[in-house]
Order: structure tokens, then C-alpha cells, then sequence
């Protein structure tokens, strides 16, 4: 739902990118067709879609499986710390963190608090390493190069990713770690397919203030309702299903 929801901040901070991806992609190489005229025109034309649409999918899938190693590296790490430490409130700090930083998210997304975006300026560091290595890849002429860029945009400084990652941190193990944020990644892939096919449209509805609040308010509602089922130790009746944390973390 995060994920989904989000994607209206993936329009703003990835739409720049992946109109830069389109413009250094070369055209379509074409085909010998049997039939000239209108018909070649149209085969070429369908080539020519087809080839984007591959590009777009190569692009999404590597940004997705950079998320899921993510979550892994977040999550064992957290295990390991767990396991040595065996101090329950390690992750009942840890799930407090993670639930404010949605409430940030949220109100990122509504435009009320723009807090998140200092830590993504901090990010920038770890980008400045990672950036060279796009330029090798340029120009995108093949589905492997979109996929290799994609797994290098997975690692763009992005608020909303951190914010998913720490609920990814303490779910317990790598594996646990890497599903929430492989589930996270499948849910901004709609958002993110329609910005590589039809972007200019999509940021016009998404730059409505109405959507930007609405998705926001939801966003935000799942940190307050984690809060609250922190603040009650970890247990609050139908909220359980709601949460990635079990009850029995924290005992």
C-alpha cells in the first residue's frame, strides 16, 4: 500500500531520470518488412513501442531487485545485532523509528512536512560513488543495459525508500527483510510503468493537491496506527493485522 500510495513521490524524484533514460535510449533499430508503404510505417511503429516497453520493465526490475537486496543486507543486519545483544528493546526503539518515519512520509507526500528530504540530501553522498557507474550504460540500446541502470537507481536517495527500509530492518531476518521490500518495490511498479509510458499525464494528476492529501492522509495513518500499537506494547486487538512486527518481538 506504501508502495502504491508513494508513487506519487516517485513521479517527482524519478520522473527527471527516467525521462533522461528515453532521451539517452536510441531509436528503434528497424526491420526489413515484406510490405512498404503504411504498413512498415505501422510494423516499425509497434517495434518501436514494443522496444520501450521492454526498456521500461528492464529498468523496473532491476530497481525492485536492488530494494529486495536491500531489505536482505537490513534485515540480516538487524538479526545479527538482535541475536548478540538479545535486548527486546532494540526493536521496540527500532519499530517506534519506523513508524515515525511513515508519519514523515505522509506528510511528506501532503506537502505539509518536507523533513524527509534533508535526509535524502544526506543520501546524496553514497549517490556521488554510485553515479559514474551510469555512464558506461549510456546510451540505453539494450533491455541488459536498462536492467544494470535500473539496479543502479535502486540505490537513489530516496525518503520513501529509507522510511519502508527501517520496517524492513526489523522484521527479523534477511529474508523477511528482502519480501517487504520486494512487496514495497511490485507496489510502485504501476506508478512507475505508467511514468516511463506516459509521464506527462500522469504528473498533471499527480500534481493535484487532492490526490497528494489523500494518499498522504493514508500513508500517515499507518504510522500513527503503528504508534499507537506501540504506545499500547505492541498489542492492540485488529491493528495486529495491519502490522509486519508480531506482537511476540517485543516480549
Amino acid at each position: 500500500m506504501i508502495g502504491l500510495l508513494g508513487g506519487l513521490h516517485c513521479i517527482g524524484m524519478c520522473g527527471g531520470i527516467v525521462s533522461a533514460f528515453s532521451a539517452a535510449s536510441r531509436p528503434a533499430r528497424s526491420f526489413p518488412v515484406a510490405v512498404v508503404g503504411i504498413k512498415s510505417v505501422q510494423d516499425n511503429t509497434q517495434l518501436s513501442v514494443f522496444d520501450n516497453v521492454l526498456r521500461v520493465l528492464a529498468y523496473n526490475t532491476g530497481r525492485i531487485g536492488s530494494y529486495a537486496i536491500a531489505g536482505a543486507m537490513a534485515g540480516g543486519i538487524a538479526s545479527g545485532v538482535r541475536s548478540l545483544s538479545s535486548l527486546a528493546s532494540l526493536q521496540i526503539a527500532g519499530y517506534w523509528l519506523a513508524n515515525l518515519m511513515l508519519v514523515a512520509l505522509g506528510l511528506y507526500l501532503m506537502d505539509a512536512w518536507r523533513g524527509l528530504a534533508r535526509l535524502e540530501a544526506a543520501g546524496q553522498i553514497v549517490w556521488r560513488h554510485i553515479q559514474p557507474l551510469m555512464k558506461p550504460l549510456l546510451p540505453v540500446d539494450s533491455v541488459p543495459k536498462a536492467f544494470a541502470l535500473g539496479g543502479l537507481w535502486g540505490w537513489l536517495p530516496c525518503g520513501m525508500v529509507y522510511s519502508v527500509l527501517l520496517t524492513a530492518m526489523f522484521t527479523g531476518s534477511a529474508t523477511s527483510g528482502a519480501i517487504v521490500m520486494l512487496a514495497f518495490g511490485l507496489g510502485t511498479l504501476p506508478m512507475m510503468l505508467s511514468l516511463g509510458l506516459i509521464g506527462s499525464r500522469l504528473k498533471m494528476f499527480a500534481q493535484r493537491r487532492t490526490v497528494r492529501i489523500v494518499c498522504g492522509a493514508i500513508v500517515l495513518a499507518f504510522g500513527v496506527l503503528g504508534l499507537i500499537r506501540a504506545g499500547n506494547g505492541m498489542s492492540a486487538g485488529f491493528m495486529d493485522v495491519l502490522c509486519l512486527t508480531p506482537p511476540a518481538a517485543a516480549q
